[in-house]
């Protein structure tokens, strides 16, 4: 895939993660033995929640050695100045997909794996595209609430923390920096950005964008591999694996835990460890039990030494970890699960 910049689309690169996206990850995910050892402690443990879930009419979608998965599953997330994308909001967006542009992404699809089309589920989704998308966007939520719901605060910190990396690179290096660093198969030269064995595209094809810009969508579950699509009306988009991810499903052990507090002071490591999603001065003194001067403190020297970023919602600052903190974090970690 060669996705081809103009002026306009320099200005219409944006950054946004969707619990969207990695629910269809997940479920892709659990059909995917390559992805298993990264991800086996958190397979290991939803192993029961799964067994409740019909997923067939969701990987009869996606093809399991390349080809199309409908882009109305998960469709690219909207400009929201900044929010972070809300599943309610995003599941909405599907079942309110026209039925029209419905069937022929489904058609394209299921013309991905031989058989598909001509299946019992295959014609009854082409039968009636409506039905078809309530059905798919009411499985989507089921497998939001047993995959990724249990997890969301942990997976939104690393996605979060990723997108304010990256960030930082594009601001210190611009798009040939930011580019240069987000996966291995992705390369800038000349105002095009070519991805080389990306997951579910035509080797060749190439996209003008026109003024679209492209979306570029850390994910927990697109590991190893990087993704890229989306022909009009979305927005084209690439997923890449997010920074951490081989860290995320581990807890460290009692001994790491000593060792953390050895080398950055008890109560900075423990301000590290309470930062499981976004939060403020004011709510990890609460929940530490320590004065918020002397958190604010150790907040800073955290982020000045790089294990936390900053960023003002409205009225306050909320403190996350960066790749390294949870890296940090999870130094001589064992399995979950």
């Amino acid at each position: 895939m060669h996705l081809r910049f103009g002026t306009d689309d320099l200005l219409r690169c944006r950054f946004a993660f969707s619990p969207l996206c990695e629910t269809h990850g997940a479920v892709r995910t659990l059909r995917r033995a390559d992805a298993h050892a990264c991800h086996l402690p958190w397979l290991r443990r939803i192993h029961s929640a799964v067994r409740e879930l019909d997923l067939s009419p969701l990987w009869l979608l996606m093809p399991r050695h390349g080809g199309y998965t409908p882009d109305f599953l998960s469709p690219p997330a909207p400009e929201s100045g900044g929010a972070p994308a809300d599943i309610a909001d995003e599941l909405e967006r599907v079942r309110g997909t026209d039925p029209s542009l419905v069937g022929a992404e489904l058609r394209r699809s299921l013309a991905c794996t031989p058989g598909a089309a001509a299946s019992a589920a295959g014609r009854a989704m082409l039968d009636d595209p409506a039905r078809a998308v309530r059905e798919l966007a009411d499985l989507t939520e089921r497998a939001w609430h047993a995959l990724i719901a249990p997890d969301w605060s942990r997976l939104r910190s690393l996605l979060e923390a990723d997108i304010a990396h990256r960030a930082q690179q594009l601001a210190e290096g611009g798009l040939e920096r930011l580019f240069a660093d987000l996966h291995p198969r992705l390369s800038w030269s000349r105002g095009t950005l070519s991805v080389r064995g990306g997951v579910g595209q035509e080797a060749q094809q190439v996209q003008e964008l026109r003024g679209r810009g492209v979306l570029l969508t850390p994910s927990v579950f697109v590991w190893p591999d990087v993704a890229s699509g989306f022909s009009p009306p979305w927005q084209p988009a690439v997923l890449y694996p997010a920074r951490g991810v081989g860290n995320l499903w581990q807890r460290p052990t009692a001994g790491a835990e000593q060792a953390l507090s050895r080398l950055l002071g008890a109560n900075r490591a423990a301000v590290l460890g309470a930062l499981d999603g976004p939060a403020s001065t004011t709510a990890l003194a609460a929940r530490l039990g320590l004065a918020p001067s002397s958190v604010s403190a150790h907040l800073t020297s955290l982020r000045d030494a790089g294990l936390l970023t900053s960023r003002r919602v409205r009225h306050q600052v909320l403190y996350e970890r960066t790749a390294l903190g949870i890296a940090l974090l999870s130094g001589g970690a064992e399995p979950e699960g």
